[in-house]
């Protein structure tokens, strides 16, 4: 820059000075009510952002999957989640609503596409569960369920209903006893007719009804979804040991057992179910309770014998 036009800036910078007053030459510095409402537009705005990012992630795994699998693939996950935009924790199950959507992907899969069902589930209504198992079973193509880790109660109603479950060797399922209330079905029917009618409240009678009523209609169910892949007998046996409540509710029904029981359950899990399991964290806590290096590590030469 030479000096002709450096003593032009001077004298404009001199001149922006003392009309400072008409605010036409200094720069506005910000005062605290900008910096808040920045701070609440990152607020909003990152947790937005950030949940688009996650939902084409998940997209593109699941695409992935499908190229594998040769197959539709829909995602039945429930993990405790933050929702909203203030992170509040909140506790997923089967609901209508999951059965509206999963009717619909159903729908829109032609009758010679096969179906992967991956499912991370603790139950949930009984009403959704048999509508989406229904309609599991009615697809004409094979219908595959995919547990990475649990589907419990109304989750295993949907792996009965499936043509083969595909499990990992150490995920579980379990019993589809009904429940009533906070109390099994089973339960409430035993301790109805435990005491003398005279001595049984009126309340309790009502839910030993209703239990029974729930008993039967869930065993009927299970039985449709079940004659149509085994003997009346098998599925007659199978339906008792999983409806009758001889188990807890949580109770978890392993691989071992299940073959045991005769379904139709292998292990050999494609590695892109668990991919997509990495893209539904559960809620971060402060402190992990769990830490790992998170890469497969190479196998190792045994020692021999008496050496370390």
């Amino acid at each position: 820059m030479d000096a002709s036009r450096l003593s032009g800036t001077c004298a404009r910078a001199r001149t922006c000075h003392e009309s400072a007053p008409t605010g036409l030459c200094l720069a506005r510095v910000p005062d605290i009510s900008d910096i808040v409402f920045l701070l609440l537009l990152l607020f909003f705005l990152v947790p937005v952002v950030s949940q688009r990012l996650l939902a084409t992630r998940r997209y593109r795994a699941i695409q992935k999957l499908e190229r594998v699998r040769g197959s539709r693939v829909i995602t039945l996950i429930h993990r405790q989640e933050s929702v909203s935009l203030l992170g509040i924790p909140l506790r997923r199950f089967i609901d209508v609503e999951d059965s509206e959507q999963v009717l619909r992907a159903v729908r829109l899969t032609p009758d010679t596409v096969p179906i992967d069902l991956v499912a991370h589930t603790p139950g949930g209504l009984v009403l959704a569960s048999e509508q989406i198992a229904r309609a599991l079973h009615r697809h004409p193509a094979r219908v595959t369920v995919l547990v990475p880790h649990y589907a419990m109660s109304g989750g295993t109603l949907l792996a009965l209903a499936a043509d083969e479950i595909v499990m990992d060797e150490n995920a579980v399922l379990g019993p589809v006893d009904p429940q009533i209330g906070q109390w099994p079905a089973a339960s409430i029917i035993t301790v109805a007719e435990s005491k003398p009618l005279e001595r049984v409240n009126d309340e309790t009678l009502m839910l030993a009804d209703l239990a029974r009523k729930a008993q039967v209609q869930i065993r009927d169910f299970v039985m449709s979804v079940l004659g149509d892949d085994m003997t009346e007998d098998r599925a007659h046996y199978l339906t008792t040991e999983l409806t009758s409540g001889k188990w807890t509710h949580d109770y978890p029904l392993t691989v071992e057992s299940l073959v045991t029981l005769g379904l139709p359950v292998t292990t050999n899990l494609p590695v892109e179910v668990f991919e997509l399991m990495d893209l539904y964290p559960q809620v971060g806590r402060m402190r992990p309770s769990v830490q790992y290096v998170p890469v497969p590590y190479p196998e190792r030469v045994p020692a021999p014998v008496g050496k370390e």
